[in-house]
């Protein structure tokens, strides 16, 4: 058994892995579409920007917003655990139902700028903007960041790597962008190396050194915890894949909603640890820690990707809440980076023995029925049943009836009607005696349908 959580720390800024060469100039363009190119700065957001920075002395007529004072809500009181509160008081309240910048508000960009340096330690931190320059900005929940990043780079016709199965709101967003997906094997570490090697090898040193349209745009993976197998990259194969990336000049987007939810310390390494040259986009997200409903993720990756995500925000959501993000930065303010590191450790001491349990469930009703592997990471337990070539029919007729249910595994493939010998399990939710009697119910359901 693992130790608990609060016994081992997670260090703060490890170490870069050494650059094997100098950074290469990227050039960013190539990677970019033409509508994403086409974007202009909003003239109305950049005064929104302009007279938040500017004195109280200042005169302002340009602005359209609204008088925060005939807004009903006028302040709140957040209760948190262990007997503090978020205040948020007359003053900060008119300032959270109001409009704010589209990248974030200026003092949670700060915080969120300060704890990825901390915590990952970037070769880009210090680069120029021009080279990559580590950016971030906060997005409304990751989803939105992936979705914009996704369409910041796919053409139409654009090869892409992603190892599946993977997260079904991945596929779903990538599949109307009419790119092509290539599959790339994995195991319960993760993507295999010399599988990426091979695929990649259809590609010749000419096309990689005339930039070619076909090359891959780039590798989108889950490193940690994967929705839905559970999967966890390790240190070694991440190395490999980033050396690839070098070689074939594709982007990483390292998609990490459970990174705060890893089992053993300490944390792995990072993409973003890694990364040299400013080829890494990260996304992150406190749905898992914090809220899922309040809707805060953040991306962290070069600035002349990061800015033009922020230029798609600027004409879509035009910014995540004002009152989330005043709400979580006061919040991080008073815990400080000590104080949210020891609130994960909370967090992944409930995980871990709620893993534990469904380890224990599994291990009593299906031995010989299933296989499956401990996750590192994550919520999930990615199950195989053992005779059966496609769940579907299995979960979503039967296993209703038996009053029990889980995700059939052909929602995480690319091509989704593919047939699948897969389940996908939670143990976020469900206490240990529910674990107990659904995979009861579940190993009934699988002996009747051998």
């Amino acid at each position: 058994m693992p130790s608990s959580a609060g016994s081992r720390r997670c260090p703060l800024r490890p170490p870069p892995p050494p650059a094997p060469r100098r950074p290469a100039d990227m050039n960013y363009s190539r990677f970019i579409t033409s509508v994403s190119a086409a974007r202009k700065a909003s003239p109305i957001r950049l005064l929104t920007e302009l007279m938040q920075k500017s004195p109280p002395s200042l005169i302002s007529l340009a602005g359209g917003a609204p008088n925060p004072n005939v807004f009903p809500f006028k302040r709140a009181s957040v209760a948190i655990g262990h007997g503090t509160a978020v205040e948020i008081g007359e003053d900060l309240m008119k300032r959270a139902l109001q409009y704010s910048a589209s990248a974030g508000i200026p003092e949670l960009l700060s915080w969120l700028k300060d704890f990825q340096r901390n915590l990952h330690n970037p070769p880009t931190a210090n680069y120029s903007p021009e080279q990559g320059q580590m950016e971030v900005c906060v997005t409304t929940g990751s989803q939105e960041g992936l979705c914009k990043v996704f369409e910041m780079l796919i053409n139409p016709g654009d090869n892409i790597l992603l190892d599946a199965p993977t997260y079904s709101g991945t596929l779903a967003a990538l599949r109307p962008l009419g790119c092509n997906i290539i599959n790339v094997p994995s195991d319960q570490h993760g993507i295999i190396p010399k599988a990426l090697k091979e695929i990649l090898s259809t590609w010749s040193s000419e096309d990689v050194k005339n930039r070619s349209h076909h090359l891959p745009k780039f590798l989108y993976t889950i490193p940690n915890g994967c929705n839905p197998t559970g999967n966890s990259l390790t240190t070694e194969r991440k190395k490999e894949i980033y050396q690839l990336a070098r070689k074939y000049d594709f982007l990483i987007i390292e998609d990490d909603p459970y990174y705060f939810l890893q089992f053993e310390k300490p944390w792995a390494p990072t993409f973003l640890s890694m990364d040299v040259d400013g080829r890494v986009i990260r996304t992150d997200s406190f749905s898992k820690i914090l809220s899922s409903g309040l809707r805060i993720g953040f991306l962290t990756g070069p600035k002349p990707l990061i800015d033009r995500v922020i230029l798609h925000i600027q004409v879509s959501t035009m910014h995540t809440s004002t009152f989330t993000q005043i709400m979580i930065s006061q919040l991080l303010q008073q815990w400080g980076e000590k104080g949210f590191l020891e609130h994960i450790d909370r967090v992944v001491e409930f995980y871990r023995t709620q893993r534990d349990a469904m380890l224990i469930a599994a291990d009593k009703w299906l031995k010989g029925l299933a296989e499956w592997y401990p996750p590192a990471a994550g919520m999930f337990l990615w199950i195989k049943i053992k005779g059966v070539s496609d769940t579907q029919q299995l979960i979503m007729e039967k296993a209703l009836q038996k009053e029990v249910l889980l995700v059939p595994g052909g929602a995480f493939n690319i091509n989704s009607s593919e047939p699948s010998s897969y389940v996908r399990a939670s143990f976020s939710l469900s206490s240990p005696a529910q674990m107990d009697l659904a995979f009861k119910r579940l190993a009934d359901l699988i002996k009747e349908a051998l």
